[in-house]
């Protein structure tokens, strides 16, 4: 393959996340059904790197086996581990890998990325990217895919039992059977149908969980930084503090952003009703957790659940201590307050789906350099090269976008036929997808070091 990829020096500025669109790619739409039978328009032809290198993926964090067996069936060579890795072990182990898919513990760093020469994608099992560095990533020319909303139903799922719960107070009541205590009581406890459920954030779970609540006889606001069509009847509200204002319940559902840590702190909770509950299954630096304490200890609020916290263990059967994070055993001592070890999207159908689902981006990138979908990156397809078109190479070119750049790759090309191309931007990294006809074997070398050579030149692949 290339030669080590070298990140750039920092650059204030940023490169924007997207999210992944819901349409299938220009490989996909080659295909249709009749009769419940997949007809071939066309044969795509799976392309391969020029170089013939094997590619090698590291599968980290018990990640669903369904994605395994999809990239051993495309021919790649699969180590797959069920814990996640530290930023040194990462940096010994990363350097021999193409690809890697991870979920939310293991930490993909600047210092990771220098160290890994031959990394070509990154696959984030799960909604949450944060633990990318995506700035670099882009800058090394490596786009990261994620999985926007294949578990947005088992989140939402939680969610509404995490409500009648509370409401109810069986968990607490459940815990005091466990200690052999018999203690039935109506006194706080409340049906649910009736009450108001205050959603912050209406993207894919929280409009799946307007429906749910609605079903339950809920009345369903939501506070969203854009203008969203509602679901139902549930009315979007002009403020946060209107939102929190008028909720029996609060659930959260927003990114991990500078703008969303600690959104929720003492000033908050202090707008909530009192006798509310607080609920987060997004991220743990969302809510300011001693000032939650705060309210619980005060009765201002009267139960929350929290299923995410700013620092996790990073396995199963480590401890969530005092140590982990200052206030840990405070809050676990505080009566009516659910703790879940972030389990919101692990159900057998969400990590099925969200196994299918990136590991179609990660085969169709490295197989064909489609990055619709990627969260960092410019968003390029072609259609696919088909059986019928021998001799025709397929140009991969991440640059800097920088004026000129077209100008030199078109000079490059131009000895060629260039039967299609395309090109977008996303801040300051730019790809262009090429595909050219009547390249001999002979040529292929040459082509790839010109193109290398251009002065804005990141990663360039040859794909044949």
């Amino acid at each position: 393959m290339s030669s080590a990829i070298s990140i750039p020096g920092s650059n204030p500025h940023v490169v924007a996340a997207s999210a992944s669109p819901t349409t299938t790619t220009i490989h996909d739409r080659m295909l249709f059904r009749k009769d419940s039978i997949t007809f071939s328009i066309r044969q795509p032809k799976v392309l391969h790197p020029v170089d013939n290198e094997d590619l090698r993926l590291l599968i980290l964090e018990n990640i669903s086996q369904e994605a395994v067996k999809a990239f051993r069936a495309q021919g790649f060579h699969v180590d797959h581990f069920t814990k996640a890795m530290s930023e040194d072990e990462l940096v010994q182990k990363i350097g021999s890998y193409h690809a890697i898919g991870i979920r939310s513990k293991t930490k993909i760093t600047e210092r990771v990325l220098k160290a890994a020469s031959k990394l070509l994608v990154i696959g984030c099992f799960c909604i949450g990217t944060n633990q990318v560095d995506l700035l670099s990533a882009a800058k090394a020319g490596i786009p990261v895919f994620n999985s926007p909303f294949s578990n947005s139903r088992s989140v939402a799922e939680l969610v509404m039992s995490e409500v009648i719960a509370l409401s109810r107070q069986y968990f607490q009541r459940a815990f005091e059977m466990r200690d052999g205590i018999w203690n039935k009581q109506s006194k706080g406890c409340w049906e649910v149908r009736g009450k108001t459920l205050g959603i912050v954030g209406y993207g894919h779970i929280g409009s799946q969980l307007s429906v749910l609540a609605e079903a339950f006889g809920m009345r369903v606001l939501f506070y969203d930084v854009v203008n969203i069509m509602p679901l139902g009847s549930a009315r979007q509200v002009e403020t946060l503090a209107a939102l929190l204002s008028e909720s029996d319940f609060v659930t959260l559902h927003v990114p991990e952003l500078p703008e969303t840590t600690n959104m929720i702190s003492t000033e908050q909770l202090a707008q909530m009703k009192k006798g509310a509950y607080l609920i987060n299954n997004a991220r743990g630096k969302v809510v300011d957790i001693p000032a939650l304490i705060d309210a619980l200890k005060s009765g201002h609020l009267a139960g929350a659940a929290l299923d995410v916290y700013p620092s996790e263990p990073g396995s199963n059967g480590a401890p969530f201590d005092d140590q982990l994070n200052s206030w840990s055993s405070t809050l676990r001592s505080i009566p009516n307050v659910i703790l879940t070890p972030h389990i919101g999207g692990s159900t057998e159908e969400a990590q099925r789906m969200i196994g299918e689902e990136v590991s179609s981006a990660l085969i169709r990138y490295l197989n064909y350099g489609t990055t619709i979908g990627a969260v960092n990156f410019p968003e390029v397809d072609l259609r696919a090269i088909t059986l019928e078109e021998p001799n025709h190479v397929r140009v991969c070119y991440v640059h800097n976008n920088i004026p000129g750049v077209l100008r030199q790759v078109n000079e490059v090309l131009s000895p060629y036929n260039v039967e299609k191309q395309y090109s977008d931007s996303k801040g300051e990294i730019a790809y262009l997808m090429a595909d050219i006809a009547d390249v001999s074997p002979s040529d292929v070398n040459s082509l790839r070091e010109q193109i290398n050579k251009t002065n804005a030149n990141i990663l360039t692949r040859l794909l044949a």
